[in-house]
């Protein structure tokens, strides 16, 4: 800032000293640890990821609460705007590259791992083998199990993550247009469709544990649909939470037509979850 200008604001805005960095790091310490022990049987390692979860969801409200307190005090300008443009877009392709170590796991042991083991001369370790997805292993350590097919839970969700998507972009261009009782109403109608989707794939999990037996420890397909298709209902769930907070922003009176980054960052990532389903249900579902 130029001498003679004291009371101009500055070019950039920066926030004084926070505590939520380490408020953050202590949560994921705990939870990183938490879902380890309960991964390994360890004693009290529910309580410990719960601890974690804790934590992170306090973090998330005081320091999302402050920097949405800063933003309805006018302290970001286009540049603090582009700052966070390139943050949410960087930690996107960061998700878009944690999903594609699952894809490119399901990818080497299906294509790659599966026919390079039916060309190999098992009969001596493993006679019944036979190179087909999904295989099952060897006799007496995995467990029978039912693949789940295409339909019609897998579908019907597809149906409603495509539609909610759908919904969001006809919410963010009555937000474009400052018709804000439009906005929030397609917001809660991707909002029903977000849940409903989280509920059904709760119903399906169930279902392949209770009747299909299958379960995580389900030999190589177990592993990776469950790790896929988990991670995944995760992230809808978060997105889902994402847009609950942006429409009760929107409610509040919160965003102006041409200045809303948080109602788009929670809309990148809701149309990035529902590309890395379109993904998921063809490669886990159909093929």
């Amino acid at each position: 800032m130029a001498a003679g200008t004291h009371a101009q604001k500055p070019d950039y805005y920066v926030p004084a000293p926070s505590n939520w960095p380490m408020v953050g790091m202590i949560s994921m310490v705990f939870t990183t640890f938490g879902a380890a022990m309960v991964v390994n049987k360890v004693a009290y390692g529910g309580l410990v990821l719960l601890l974690g979860f804790a934590i992170l969801i306090y973090m998330m409200f005081g320091w999302f609460g402050a920097v949405i307190g800063e933003s309805e005090a006018g302290a970001y300008n286009r540049k603090v705007d582009v700052s966070f443009r390139w943050g949410m877009s960087w930690f996107i392709f960061s998700e878009v590259m944690f999903f594609a170590s699952f894809f490119g796991a399901l990818y080497y042991a299906r294509v790659i791992t599966l026919p390079s083991l039916g060309d190999f001369d098992h009969k001596l370790l493993w006679p019944d083998f036979h190179a087909a997805w999904p295989n099952t292993g060897p006799a007496g350590i995995v467990e029978d199990f039912t693949k789940i097919h295409a339909w019609p839970l897998p579908t019907v969700n597809t149906i409603l993550l495509v539609t909610s998507g759908i919904w969001l972009t006809i919410a963010h261009h009555a937000l474009r247009r400052g018709e804000r009782g439009k906005t929030a109403f397609w917001l809660l109608m991707t909002l029903l469709f977000g849940f409903a989707f989280v509920a059904i794939q709760a119903y399906e999990y169930a279902h392949a544990y209770r009747d299909l037996n299958l379960r995580l420890d389900s030999g190589i397909f177990g592993s990776t649909f469950f790790m896929l298709t988990g991670f995944h209902g995760f992230h809808v769930l978060v997105g889902a939470i994402m847009l609950t907070v942006v429409l009760l922003r929107v409610l509040k009176g919160h965003f102006k037509p041409d200045q809303h980054f948080a109602f788009e960052a929670a809309a990148w990532y809701w149309h990035f979850v529902d590309v890395v389903w379109i993904g998921l249900y063809i490669v886990v579902y159909w093929l």
